[in-house]
């Protein structure tokens, strides 16, 4: 074989090897948020095919199940791709240094690679070789096998949460049920323990969800419930207190919404989700003025205490609003999320493009 041939093999096939192994470490090693171009292909990729599959699902219990697939499956095949890289680099490898027919390469990749042990390299060069592919083939399957427990223990504290939110704001939550049933409760002037637990939910959430970007799409146990829509009825829920629902004023329900936006904000800047980072407070938001009236209609009706002036309270609800407003409704579809009021009752698909960047103001 040509000396540039040989040369030309080499490099593919170790350029594969980086491109895997590039790909595993940043997935699920690096502690922040990086968008992978491999690891994106293969999560895009393996979408499109449930996407085909969804278009002939009939009812949201029906799309759920499909979805329900989606993480734990690309979470597997991923790895597998990965190790199609590396076996086919190390066969590019091993037919550079010597080996007479691709066949013989490739036997030899794949008996190093899963520590098979039926083909002994002829040489030093190749032995080390083969000692380098088994060395990575191992580390990427330990890497996975490691990874699994810290993705299911982020999803299960995600999902306690979740779960708990359904005693105070029912199934689908609502940000008008958790305020009528703090009322009956006698406790809607005492909301300051759920703003500072749900701080740090999404404090939690912004870190796991970009730095192990796969939890975004796992789906919670019951098929009704998502970290989409929980999101949504909480920080809901502080924008009205903050505006509309007459009890003494406390920062912690603004010190939630602002947690809530910055954190639904990083997750869609993951997910290139188009925003304004810099609005307006008077800037257009999903919720007409008049189902912002029908909900306090029914808050009034259980003898929610409302503030007097009705045109403050929707112009202070939707400053509030507008932060979170467009990043929820794209999440909600990118997830699929279950149907709730005021989130994935209104979610439309959205185009990545890019938006003009301004420096953001404290609010």
């Amino acid at each position: 074989m040509d000396a540039v041939i040989e040369v030309t093999w080499f490099a593919g096939g170790a350029l594969l090897v980086l491109v895997a192994l590039d790909s595993a470490v940043r997935t699920f090693v690096l502690p922040r948020g990086v968008v992978v171009p491999y690891s994106r292909l293969v999560f895009v990729a393996v979408r499109r095919l449930f996407d085909l599959r969804l278009r002939f699902a009939r009812s949201y219990e029906a799309r759920d199940r499909v979805m329900a697939m989606y993480a734990p499956l690309t979470l597997l095949i991923l790895p597998g791709t990965w190790l199609v890289l590396v076996i086919a680099g190390f066969t590019g490898m091993f037919r550079a240094l010597g080996f007479p027919t691709w066949r013989e390469a490739f036997t030899t990749a794949g008996s190093s690679l899963f520590t098979l042990g039926f083909v002994r390299p002829p040489d030093l060069p190749t032995t080390a070789l083969a000692f380098s592919d088994a060395t990575i083939g191992l580390g990427l399957i330990a890497l996975l096998i490691s990874y699994l427990p810290t993705i299911y223990n982020s999803f299960s504290r995600r999902e306690r949460r979740v779960a708990a939110l359904a005693i105070r704001a029912g199934t689908p939550p609502s940000a008008v049920e958790l305020l009528i049933r703090q009322h009956r409760i006698g406790r809607l002037d005492q909301l300051d323990d759920l703003w500072i637990t749900w701080q740090e939910w999404f404090a939690e959430l912004e870190e796991t969800h970009t730095s192990l970007a796969v939890l975004v799409f796992f789906r919670s146990p019951q098929p009704d419930r998502s970290w989409v829509t929980a999101s949504g009825a909480v920080l809901d829920s502080a924008a009205f207190v903050n505006s509309t629902i007459d009890v003494p004023w406390t920062p912690q329900a603004g010190l939630c919404v602002r947690s809530g936006y910055i954190a639904l904000r990083a997750i869609g800047d993951f997910f290139g989700v188009p925003y304004e980072p810099d609005p307006a407070p008077t800037d257009a938001i999903s919720i007409a003025r008049e189902e912002f009236d029908d909900a306090c209609a029914t808050l009034a009706a259980a003898g929610v205490p409302l503030k007097a002036d009705g045109d403050q309270a929707w112009r202070d609800f939707a400053g509030w609003r507008v932060n979170y407003d467009t990043v929820l409704l794209a999440l909600a579809n990118l997830t699929v999320a279950p149907y709730a009021p005021w989130s994935s009752d209104r979610s439309v698909r959205f185009r990545v493009r890019g938006l003009p960047r301004r420096r953001s103001r404290f609010r």
